[in-house]
C-alpha cells in the first residue's frame, strides 16, 4: 500500500513538470508567433505620495489603517491644537484691542476738527477787530499760532486713525494665519488611493514635514519593463500596449507607453528578462488609462507580475487573443 502511495505521489509530481513545461513551451510559441510584437516580464506599481505634517505638532489620532481606500479631502490624522487654539484667540483679543483704537482715534479727529474750526473762527474775529484798531498783533498771532496748533493736532490724530486701520489689516491677517494653521493640524488625504504604510501612531511628536502615511495613487498605475536597444528603438510614447497579468491570465488590459528612457541601463534584480543580466537595456513604463482605473481602481494591487506586449511594427494587428478584455 506504501509503495502505491509512493508511485502515485511520484507520478503526479511527473504530471505536474510535464503540465508546467508545456504551458511554458506553449506561451513561448505563442509568444513568438507573434509578427511585429515584443512581450517581456514586467510588475505593476502605482505613485507613492507622502502625506506629510506641514507644522509640527503631536499626533493624537490616526484613522486609516494599511489597506484601506481613502478618497481625496478625508481626514487621515489630527495633531494637538490646544497651544494653536490659545493663539488664535489671543490673536483675535489682539484684533478686538485695534479696532477699539481706531474708534478712539476717529472720535480724536472729531474733536480736533472741532478745536481747528473754533480756532479758527478766533481767528478771523480777531482779524477784523484788529484792522478796526481793536484788537493788539499781539492777539492776532496768539490766535494764528491757536489754529495752527489745532490744524497739527488734527493731522496726528488722522494719522492715528491710519495706523489703526493698518494695525486692524495686521491684526486680521494674524488672525486668518493661526486659523489656516489650525486647520493645518487637521491633516486630509490629498488624492484617492490606498494606505500603502502607516508610519507613525497617536502620541507620536512630529516635526514640521514629518510623513504620517505613505499612500498608492490609483489614478496613476503603470507596469515597467526592459527591452534591449534594437526593440526599444521601434517603440514612440504614446504607443498603444498590451498587459496581461500572472493574477489574471484571462483579462487583457489596454495601457500606452508613457515614458522611453533616453539612456540605457542595467536590467534591475527584480525584473527577470530572458537576456543575460549584463546586458543594458532600456526602461519602458506602460500607463493605464484613467477611463478604466475608474472602474476597476479598487481592485488594483501593486507588486502583480505579468507580461507587456508592446508592438515594434505599428502596422501589426493585434491578435485576438489580446482584444481587450477588461474583468467584470
Amino acid at each position: 500500500m506504501k509503495r502505491k502511495i509512493v508511485i502515485s505521489a511520484v507520478a503526479l509530481a511527473v504530471l505536474a513538470l510535464v503540465a508546467v513545461g508545456w504551458f511554458g513551451w506553449a506561451r513561448h510559441v505563442d509568444e513568438a508567433s507573434l509578427p511585429g510584437i515584443v512581450a517581456t516580464n514586467g510588475r505593476v506599481e502605482a505613485t507613492r505620495i507622502d502625506v506629510a505634517t506641514k507644522i509640527a505638532g503631536r499626533v493624537i489620532a490616526v484613522i486609516p489603517h494599511e489597506g484601506d481606500m481613502i478618497d481625496a479631502g478625508s481626514v487621515v490624522a489630527r495633531l494637538d491644537p490646544a497651544e494653536i487654539e490659545d493663539e488664535l484667540h489671543q490673536s483675535e483679543a489682539q484684533a478686538t484691542v485695534t479696532r477699539a483704537a481706531l474708534v478712539s482715534s476717529q472720535a480724536a479727529v472729531v474733536n480736533c476738527e472741532s478745536e481747528l474750526t473754533f480756532a479758527g473762527q478766533e481767528f478771523h474775529r480777531v482779524s477784523a477787530l484788529t484792522q478796526d484798531g481793536y484788537a493788539t498783533k499781539e492777539m492776532l498771532d496768539q490766535r494764528q499760532q491757536q489754529m495752527s496748533s489745532a490744524q497739527a493736532a488734527l493731522a496726528a490724530a488722522k494719522a492715528q486713525v491710519n495706523q489703526a486701520s493698518a494695525s486692524i489689516v495686521a491684526a486680521d491677517a494674524n488672525v486668518g494665519r493661526v486659523e489656516v494653521v489650525l486647520g493645518d493640524a487637521t491633516i486630509t488625504s490629498p488624492i484617492r488611493g490606498r494606505v500603502q504604510y502607516r508610519l507613525v501612531e497617536p502620541g507620536a511628536v512630529l516635526p514640521a514635514g514629518g510623513r504620517i502615511l505613505t499612500l498608492l495613487d490609483l489614478t496613476d498605475v503603470y507596469m515597467t519593463i526592459f527591452l534591449s536597444a534594437d526593440a526599444a528603438g521601434k517603440l514612440a510614447v504614446g504607443d498603444e500596449a498590451r498587459v496581461i497579468l500572472d493574477a489574471a491570465p484571462g483579462d487583457v488590459f489596454p495601457t500606452t507607453i508613457s515614458f522611453v528612457a533616453a539612456e540605457a541601463q542595467f536590467t534591475p534584480k527584480t525584473v527577470e528578462t530572458d537576456s543575460e543580466r549584463e546586458k543594458l537595456m532600456f526602461r519602458i513604463r506602460l500607463r493605464a488609462p484613467p477611463a478604466m482605473l475608474k472602474t476597476i481602481g479598487d481592485q488594483v494591487k501593486t507588486g502583480l507580475r505579468g507580461i507587456g506586449y508592446l508592438r515594434v511594427d505599428p502596422k501589426a494587428p493585434w491578435p485576438a487573443r489580446l482584444a481587450v478584455k477588461l474583468p467584470p
